[in-house]
């Protein structure tokens, strides 16, 4: 039996989720299936094909909703969960008690924690600490900035790796291991450590760019990295720079997209109030109300350009209102 795990790719959350479903479902549900990993990435236009939900269980964790019958599990927690009001009708609707939801949580991995312990008797205690960093990294829950860049837990460089990398076949390599062994023994396989000492050089040479780039007013920063190849930077990097900034818009390019990143300062001197979700989504994106994304085609640099000058505005707009 063939159980396809589609998962957020290239995003820490996302693989801790995918390891968390198929231990839980080893455990609960049964355990004579093949795990196959696919990652799924935010980009313009179509985000699924119905010809890639081939197993016997299809399975989409912290990554948008499908409404396809193919599809047996779900669990997300983003705020831009439904790609249209069908979607959400859809999902309400459904009486499976496989598919659920709930963006309150900081952490997908967490939310599959509660609900797979609460409704299927699942033990989460050995992934403890994953589940934990996973919350961390994808709630932001650091205690200041430095601790964010400076990247010394083992969690905070696997999240480097994971974010960097290219090759679509690494992060279902690392899933089974993030299953059942510790973050360090993760960071040490062989596939894995070789990685790390030129990511952490590239880590160095991105904070002197962003430090280089970046334009700080009125409580909002502004970036575009588009010329070099910085897709996977340390998005804490320029409130490192600029604690004194509330909001974050920066623009980066990768062989498929151009990106619009639309973040907002954990530690910020005022607290944010503009719901980052809602302005993303009037562009195509999505993501949280702290924090989301516009994916952009690679021919349309253009208007991710005017996307980004558009919100900058906006939000230091925002702030001189608050102000």
């Amino acid at each position: 039996m063939k159980v396809r795990v589609f998962f957020h790719d290239r995003c820490f959350d996302g693989a801790c989720s995918a390891a968390l479903f198929s231990r839980f479902y080893s455990e609960r549900i049964r355990n004579d299936v093949e795990f196959v990993f696919s990652g799924l990435l935010h980009r313009a236009g179509a985000l699924f094909n119905e010809n890639d939900f081939d197993g016997d269980e299809n399975v989409i964790v912290d990554f948008k909703y499908s409404s396809s019958p193919k599809i047996t599990w779900w669990f997300d927690h983003h705020e831009s969960a439904f790609l249209s009001a069908a979607d959400a009708d859809h999902f309400e609707q459904d009486q499976s008690n496989r598919k659920f939801y709930d963006p309150s949580f900081k952490s997908c991995t967490n939310f599959m924690a509660m609900i797979a312990e609460q409704r299927f008797g699942f033990n989460p205690a050995p992934v403890a600490d994953m589940i934990h960093w996973a919350d961390i990294v994808d709630g932001a829950l650091y205690p200041d900035a430095r601790t964010a860049v400076e990247m010394k837990a083992p969690a905070m460089k696997l999240t480097m790796v994971i974010e960097s990398t290219q090759d679509s076949t690494f992060v279902p390599r690392l899933i089974p291991l993030l299953a059942t062994q510790s973050l360090a023994n993760v960071l040490d396989a062989p596939f894995v450590a070789p990685l790390l000492p030129p990511l952490l050089e590239r880590h160095q040479r991105s904070i002197a760019i962003l430090k280089e780039r970046t334009e700080s007013k009125d409580g909002t920063l502004f970036f575009d990295v588009t010329d070099k190849e910085l897709e996977g930077y340390n998005k804490f990097v320029p409130y490192y720079l600029h604690p004194e900034t509330v909001y974050s818009v920066g623009l980066s390019k990768s062989s498929f997209r151009v990106k619009v990143s639309v973040g907002s300062n954990p530690w910020a001197p005022v607290e944010p109030v503009v719901n980052l979700a809602k302005i993303c989504e009037r562009y195509g994106g999505g993501g949280h109300a702290r924090v989301g994304a516009i994916s952009f085609d690679v021919t349309q640099h253009e208007a991710a350009k005017k996307a980004a000058a558009e919100i900058v505005e906006e939000l230091r707009a925002s702030f001189r209102r608050g102000a």
